[in-house]
């Protein structure tokens, strides 16, 4: 399930991220890919070392912990592995598939992957994020504030940036929920419960699915 959400970052969020990012604290992206990976990746990232890297990851988690409809695609156990990178005219980043473990010895699985768009795409052209599914290609370019969620299995590419600079957050989730598929029956009936509970209220409809869907949770949650 591959998932657009707009707005997870309120204007003032993006401004902050936006000033504080300099570009001297930037380093060749290939440092965080994997041996594979390194091949095809062509972009910069913004330096752990930073002083200020810590808290603009806080700020992305916090924003990312609050939003609904983000907790109802990914049901995180753990958000990790920020990273905020910058492509300049003629990066890229080829096709490839994100690593399955990230972290040093406290390893971290990778279910879902996330790109969020610090600015408009207005501000560059080229630079789409392109994920394989079994439908084809498919072509994302958000505003500023928004976010893809989709399956870390994918293959998936930044295609080059011709114009203009793409500046972005990626990073991973380790969901309660380990198989896509449940996840995908838990998003649907928590979208069918609200859909209702807007629409009447608190009705036995409600009540049931409500049932099924915390039943569901609590048998497919993972500690």
């Amino acid at each position: 399930m591959i998932v657009s959400i707009e707005n997870i970052l309120a204007p003032e969020e993006l401004k902050t991220l936006l000033d504080r990012l300099d570009p001297a604290d930037f380093i060749d992206g290939k440092t965080t890919a994997g041996w594979h990976a390194k091949t095809v990746k062509n972009n910069a990232q913004l330096t752990a070392k930073a002083d200020y890297a810590n808290e603009l990851r806080e700020l992305v988690k916090v924003a990312l912990w609050r939003h609904p409809l983000f907790q109802m695609v990914a049901r995180p156990k753990q958000i990790h592995s920020i990273l905020f990178s910058c492509y300049e005219v003629g990066m890229s980043y080829g096709s490839h598939v994100d690593n399955a473990l990230m972290g040093d010895r406290a390893f971290l699985r990778s279910d879902l992957s996330f790109t969020l768009f610090l600015n408009n795409p207005a501000d560059y052209e080229g630079g789409e994020l392109v994920i394989e599914d079994f439908g084809g290609e498919k072509s994302y370019k958000l505003p500023a504030g928004g976010a893809i969620v989709y399956p870390s299995t994918t293959l998936h590419r930044v295609e080059p940036v011709t114009q203009g600079t793409r500046q972005v957050v990626v990073g991973w989730v380790q969901s309660l929920i380990r198989d896509p598929a449940k996840r995908e029956i838990l998003f649907d009936l928590d979208t069918a419960r609200r859909s209702i509970f807007q629409k009447s209220g608190k009705t036995i409809e409600f009540d049931l699915i409500s049932k099924s869907h915390a039943n569901l949770l609590r048998r497919w949650a993972e500690s």
